[in-house]
């Protein structure tokens, strides 16, 4: 319970700084308007709230439940922090009600992801995602260019959970507007650096893969502190696409650059998260870069969705039924 009870004290130290600098600084005008008729009595009760669930962060009583006192499920805790009751105790309405609410969470979820991979000429592709909880921090999306040519990004927010999958939201939304107004992956980065290297609710960092495909059969790229993708091609060498730039929201002074690597028939490239390498088996063992490559030079004939499917399954034959302690993505491109 150490990560989730530090990461759901971050949160409630923010939200209790915020809503106190709110009550100090905004005009007694404005705040009657934003309170409603509940009054700013409530605010005060909800300070208190915060207070109380503060002390029970470091009693370490947070997410106790109250009838079998073991704590409550993680995910269901990042949801609501006042949870203290299991599901399993729950009643027939109360546990209704909070599938409903999971339910919207994954829909939600789901709606920010690409339904379907689009159609650019010479390329195959198939793609990959699944969250370690209801909800994640991956993402990966398809996108034109300023100039009309095809774009890509994999994305990976550092932490997990509700509070991940909202601020992959915002990255999703900023990315979708300025990648259309750009035409090179590092002009893109770099916006998006400067958007949210100060963002309140960024409290690690987010890696970034951006890729651009030109029309003389090339692809451009800018790697954000990402995984560097593998590029195997048809006689057998694999190169990997490595970091060009430090991760969003990681250093102050960020500097990012494009990489240009031609492209033949019969190349393979592979992109993935943290959740793919860092998959540990029963004995504490990393799926790693091996697990990857191995993929890759027995995928001389293989299509896209054919790539995806073996990793997903060596990636679950190496578990073997460990528990997945972060979100898996995998994007797999094949040149034609």
């Amino acid at each position: 319970m150490d990560n989730p009870l530090h990461r759901i004290k971050e949160s409630l130290l923010e939200r209790r700084q915020n809503l106190t600098a709110w009550l100090r600084q905004t005009p007694q005008p404005i705040r009657k308007t934003h309170v409603g008729p509940i009054g700013e009595r409530a605010v005060e009760e909800q300070l208190a709230f915060l207070d109380t669930s503060l002390k029970k962060v470091d009693d370490k009583t947070l997410g106790l439940c109250e009838v079998c006192h073991d704590y409550v499920e993680e995910s269901r805790l990042e949801m609501d922090y006042a949870a203290s009751v299991c599901i399993e105790h729950l009643t027939g309405h109360e546990r209704a009600r909070l599938e409903s609410d999971l339910e919207l969470s994954q829909k939600v979820q789901r709606a920010l992801l690409p339904q379907d991979v689009p159609e650019i000429p010479g390329v195959d592709i198939a793609a990959f995602f699944q969250p370690a909880h209801i909800v994640g921090g991956d993402y990966f999306d398809f996108f034109r260019y300023k100039d009309g040519s095809h774009g890509f990004v994999v994305a990976d927010v550092m932490g997990k959970g509700m509070a991940a999958s909202l601020l992959m939201a915002s990255f999703q939304a900023s990315l979708r507007i300025i990648a259309p107004e750009s035409i090179m992956p590092d002009e893109v980065v770099g916006r998006l650096n400067h958007l949210f290297r100060h963002n309140i609710r960024l409290t690690k960092f987010v890696t970034v893969f951006l890729g651009r495909f030109d029309d003389s059969g090339a692809l451009w790229y800018c790697n954000a502190g990402h995984n560097p993708p593998l590029l195997a091609r048809t006689n057998g060498s694999i190169e990997r696409l490595e970091p060009t730039g430090a991760a969003i929201g990681l250093v102050e002074q960020a500097v990012f650059e494009n990489r240009r690597v031609s492209l033949s028939k019969g190349d393979r490239l592979l992109c993935y998260t943290d959740g793919v390498v860092e998959a540990r088996n029963g004995h504490g063992n990393e799926f790693g870069m091996e697990g990857i490559e191995k993929i890759l030079h027995n995928s001389t004939d293989y299509g896209a969705g054919r790539i995806v499917q073996e990793l997903r399954e060596d990636l679950k034959s190496f578990i073997n039924g460990s528990e997945t302690v972060d979100d898996v993505t995998i994007l797999s491109l094949v040149v034609r």
